[in-house]
């Protein structure tokens, strides 16, 4: 396989806005305006191309690619704490391996595992989150098309069937689901 990888992953770190979509910042000025120390940045990166490593190689593994994806950090209780999704197509995009060199050979897109097409349809739709905007109404069929392709990414990385749950009490299910990793 002839995959055109970079060299090493690009980190391209964005912080928190007070309000809207998040800030693309320069490590520079991460540094510069103090928003953490070297010594924690420098742990930052090292996990973050550490997850972007395992979360390639578990891609591979599976038939697919793992393009690009976003890691949330915060500080809890003193440490370093990896918070929100790691590896859903909510954070990340992916490739399908198969057929992915006869599309880049002839300039053809990727298919994807990703919410880019709902991006997309959204965009179809005049709605890009902006104030003001309303969100469209999603039709069963559009959304039953979320549900097949959240579902086939789950099933093709985790190599098992996709059982949804029913949530009837969202504190006590998620202590209960949670239980098996503390």
């Amino acid at each position: 396989m002839n995959i055109r990888n970079f060299p090493s992953p690009i980190l391209t770190p964005a912080t928190k806005a007070t309000e809207g979509h998040d800030e693309d910042i320069s490590e520079e000025d991460i540094l510069n305006r103090n928003i953490v120390d070297k010594s924690l940045w420098k742990q930052i990166r090292s996990v973050a191309f550490q997850l972007f490593e395992r979360g390639t190689k578990v891609a591979e593994e599976q038939g697919l690619i793992l393009v690009d994806t976003k890691y949330e950090f915060g500080i809890y209780e003193g440490e370093l704490t990896l918070i929100d999704e790691v590896h859903t197509s909510d954070s990340s995009r992916y490739f399908y391996l198969d057929g992915y060199e006869e599309r880049q050979k002839n300039r053809e897109p990727q298919r994807q595992l990703s919410k880019e097409f709902l991006r997309e349809w959204l965009m179809e739709h005049d709605f890009q989150g902006k104030d003001g905007q309303s969100l469209p109404d999603l039709p069963d069929q559009f959304r039953w098309s979320i549900y097949q392709r959240y579902s086939e990414l789950f099933e093709t990385l985790s190599g098992t069937t996709f059982e949804p749950k029913i949530i009837r009490n969202i504190s006590s299910d998620l202590d209960q689901a949670f239980k098996q990793y503390v």
